[in-house]
């Protein structure tokens, strides 16, 4: 059945008849249609441990810094653990008590299988899936998501949550927020990048809120078979040809739909490099090298890991030009 092209206004319940025209949008599926829509990410970690009632909640040093700030909101006492080259917790699960939560980030979208197993050896589980937004929620797991991490939109988060808060949630507008997403369209990456720090700035310290009707419009437009796709394929085509000079060594689930190709090999300076080809690629995380050991594999990550994109913006071609990128280094 195709597609069906609707015209969007910004309000879903009673629309405007006449005027002006709104955006034109594929009307499709919403991929994760059952979960709980929230306005960002680090809210939905917010949600679940209010809804929860935590007092402690251990963390990975190799993660995110944003998770601090409900953390710190809500004053609950934060526990570091140290993770191994297989991106696994280093950790004894059965300290873990009754009001305290064990949250493991499913590392760009490649750790479904070990999620797997871990939910059946750690209680009280909080599943990170920013970075795998294909990852499909375990029964009886808290999970959230974070879909501008894959695709063209400003804020938004889903969740999964065993219990629901028992307050009404304000609706986010976010409309104010999209401009990075329009002067790359109109002008270039480069000339958004500044939006887009700007925009990262507004998402600090926002109340829990129901995602704005602009960003859920938008993923109910996204053919997510088609994206899910070519990542799959980028993802493969890269490792097939990186993966003997690549110090990770990467199980790629049949279902899995990976984020990013994390590529670690000698050249520590691979990343500026890149960047002076027009090849952006983003570091995960810079506060780990303040949270972490001089030394330790946190550390060495932080710094060593080049996370190569393979998202539906590109084909194989552009895969082709960033592995003869990489190795015109090497002949250099």
């Amino acid at each position: 059945m195709p597609r069906e092209l609707v015209k969007h206004n910004c309000k879903l319940a009673m629309d405007s008849i006449g005027g002006y025209f709104g955006l034109e949008l594929s009307k499709g599926i919403e991929f994760h249609k059952s979960a709980i829509r929230l306005n960002t990410g680090r809210n939905a970690l917010e949600y679940i441990l209010l809804v929860n009632s935590y007092k402690k909640i251990y963390l990975p040093y190799f993660t995110c810094n944003v998770l601090l700030e409900p953390i710190k909101k809500l004053n609950i006492q934060v526990v570091f653990y140290s993770i191994n080259k297989s991106f696994e917790p280093i950790f004894d699960y059965t300290k873990i008590k009754y009001d305290e939560a064990f949250l493991y980030t499913n590392y760009f979208g490649l750790k479904d299988d070990f999620v797997k197993t871990l939910s059946k050896n750690c209680t009280n589980l909080i599943i990170d899936n920013a970075q795998a937004f294909y990852s499909k929620p375990l029964e009886n797991i808290d999970s959230f998501y974070s879909p501008r991490k894959f695709f063209g939109v400003s804020d938004g988060a889903y969740l999964y949550c065993r219990k629901k808060l028992d307050t009404a949630l304000e609706k986010d507008i976010s409309y104010e927020r999209f401009s990075h997403l329009l002067r790359r369209i109109d002008i270039s990456a480069e000339d958004g990048y500044q939006d887009f720090v700007s925009n990262d700035k507004k998402l600090i310290n926002q109340p829990i809120k129901q995602m704005s009707n602009l960003t859920q419009i938008l993923l109910d437009s996204i053919d997510y078979n088609e994206c899910a796709t070519i990542r799959t394929e980028n993802f493969d085509y890269l490792h097939k040809h990186l993966k003997n000079s690549n110090t990770l060594k990467i199980n790629h689930g049949l279902k899995s739909v990976p984020m990013v190709y994390p590529y670690w090999c000698k050249d520590k300076n691979l990343r500026e490099k890149l960047i002076t080809h027009k090849i952006y690629t983003p570091m995960y995380w810079p506060n780990v090298l303040d949270w972490s050991k001089k030394g330790s594999l946190e550390n060495k990550m932080t710094k060593g890991i080049v996370y190569i994109p393979i998202d539906h913006r590109y084909n194989i071609d552009k895969m082709k030009y960033i592995i003869s990128t990489i190795k015109s280094f090497n002949n250099a």
